[in-house]
C-alpha cells in the first residue's frame, strides 16, 4: 500500500511540474518589463515599437549600461527590440518597406548613432546579430542630443508628424519617419 500511496504522489509531481513548465511566463514582472510605443503618422501607417524597458539605476549608460561605443545594442532590454510599420515609409529620408524588423543601434566613433532595421525579428537581443547582419533591410544615421530631462526607463515616443524619440538617461535619440 505504501508503494501504491509512493507512485501515486510521485505521478502526482511530475504532472504539476510539467504543467508549471507550460505556463507562460509573465514578462511584466521582469526587471526590464515590456513596452510598446504606437502611433498612426500623418502618411496612414501604423508605426510601432515592441520592447523591453531597462532601468538605469545610477549606472552609466556607455560604461555600465549600452549604448557602449562601437557595439550593437538591442535598443532594449530581453528579446530585440521590435520595429513595426503597416505600410512602406521612408525612415529619415531612405524606403523601409512595411513590415518587423529587429531594431539596433550602434554608437559611432563620431558620436552619430547608425539605425539599424534587420529581417530578423525572433533573437534575443543583440547577441545573434553578427550572423544575421546580412538580413539588414536599411541603415541610417543620426546625431542623438541631449535630452531635455533625464528617463530613468527606456522610453520610446512616436508622434503623429512621425517623429520617433528614444529617450535613456540624458540622450534623446529623435529620427523621422514618413
Amino acid at each position: 500500500m505504501k508503494s501504491m500511496l509512493l507512485l501515486v504522489a510521485s505521478i502526482a509531481v511530475l504532472a504539476a511540474c510539467g504543467q508549471n513548465k507550460s505556463k507562460p511566463v509573465d514578462k511584466s514582472k521582469r526587471p526590464s518589463p515590456p513596452a510598446m510605443a504606437k502611433e498612426t503618422i500623418a502618411s496612414g501607417a501604423e508605426v510601432s515599437i515592441d520592447y523591453s524597458q531597462p532601468s538605469v539605476k545610477g549606472r552609466t549608460i556607455g560604461k555600465d549600461l549600452e549604448p557602449k561605443q562601437g557595439q550593437v545594442w538591442r535598443a532594449g532590454a530581453n528579446e530585440a527590440t521590435v520595429f513595426s510599420v503597416s505600410k512602406d515609409v521612408k525612415v529619415e529620408g531612405q524606403p523601409l518597406p512595411a513590415g518587423k524588423y529587429a531594431f539596433f543601434t550602434l554608437w559611432n566613433p563620431d558620436n552619430s548613432w547608425t539605425l539599424i532595421f534587420n529581417k530578423k525579428t525572433d533573437t534575443w537581443g543583440a547577441f545573434d546579430y553578427e550572423k544575421n547582419k546580412g538580413e539588414d533591410a536599411l541603415k541610417v544615421n543620426i546625431t542623438p542630443g541631449k535630452a531635455p530631462s533625464f528617463t530613468e526607463k527606456l522610453t520610446y515616443k512616436i508622434s503623429k508628424d512621425g517623429k520617433v524619440s528614444l529617450l535613456w538617461g540624458d540622450v534623446e535619440a529623435d529620427f523621422k519617419v514618413e
